[in-house]
């Protein structure tokens, strides 16, 4: 039997209202929309690498990289509040070539790296019952030890009822809490079948994707790029080797 085809797309809107041009805002020499386009490619595993855009300029940058812009996004499906469903219906329609599988490589988590996809491609496909894998990590902040405040906020409740334990997740150490975790955006694999099929992403049936130490780090403000910076300068965190200049506008 053949592989599955498979088609990585690289969203990359314009506009950040907390990391200021964050997709194409340098990190070590490079903006960080080529770490993921760079991850794509090294990993092997993609017919096609595709970043979905509304900017132009992003777009200039994306195939300085060799990414693929066939078209850009509309506007409607680029604002803040868009969910994906939205554009990446929009661009398996508008793409003449059709893929078994795609994958959402996002700028944000520069420190994953080709073996992550190489990873999370051959747990999807070693996980029949699954319409797609999604990239978890163990919680820090467990829910058992959050709370709703009142209205008046004078008082307050535990978010997760625990009425009927015999001593509650608030009052126990975390060790003792039932393991908990939360996605995070470094890796989405699915078969293409479910966005038609289920009209969402992920399908009914998501295999967790266990991301480990910075595989799964998030640049989300302006705190987190910061720390990637310290992470690069320091040595404690690797990006993927880009083997070509640094875009410029002039390129």
């Amino acid at each position: 039997m053949s592989e599955p085809s498979a088609v990585a797309f690289v969203p990359a809107r314009s506009g950040s209202e907390r990391v200021t041009n964050k997709n194409i805002r340098p990190l070590a020499g490079h903006p960080l929309l080529a770490y993921a386009i760079e991850t794509a490619r090294r990993s092997g595993c993609f017919e096609r690498v595709v970043v979905s855009t509304d900017s132009e300029g992003i777009a200039d940058v994306a195939r300085w990289y060799g990414a693929d812009v066939p078209f850009l996004r509309p506007p409607e499906y680029a604002t803040s509040t868009s969910p994906d469903i939205e554009w990446l219906a929009y661009t398996l329609e508008q793409l003449e070539e059709r893929y078994d599988l795609f994958a959402l490589i996002r700028a944000t988590n520069p420190f994953r790296g080709p073996d992550v996809v190489r990873r999370g491609l051959a747990q999807l496909l070693e996980t029949s019952e699954a319409d797609s894998i999604r990239a978890v990590e163990r919680v820090k902040q467990h829910p058992g030890k959050m709370w709703l405040l009142s209205d008046d906020a004078r008082t307050m409740l535990p978010l997760l009822d625990q009425s009927d334990l015999d001593v509650a997740w608030h009052a126990g150490q975390y060790q003792a809490l039932p393991e908990v975790y939360v996605q995070n955006s470094a890796l989405e694999i699915a078969w293409t079948r479910v966005v038609t099929e289920t009209g969402t992403r992920e399908g009914e049936v998501l295999a967790p994707f266990v991301t480990q130490d910075l595989e799964g780090f998030n640049v989300d403000d302006e705190d987190d790029w910061e720390r990637a910076e310290r992470l690069v300068a320091r040595g404690e965190a690797a990006l993927p080797t880009i083997d070509r200049p640094p875009y410029t506008p002039s390129a």
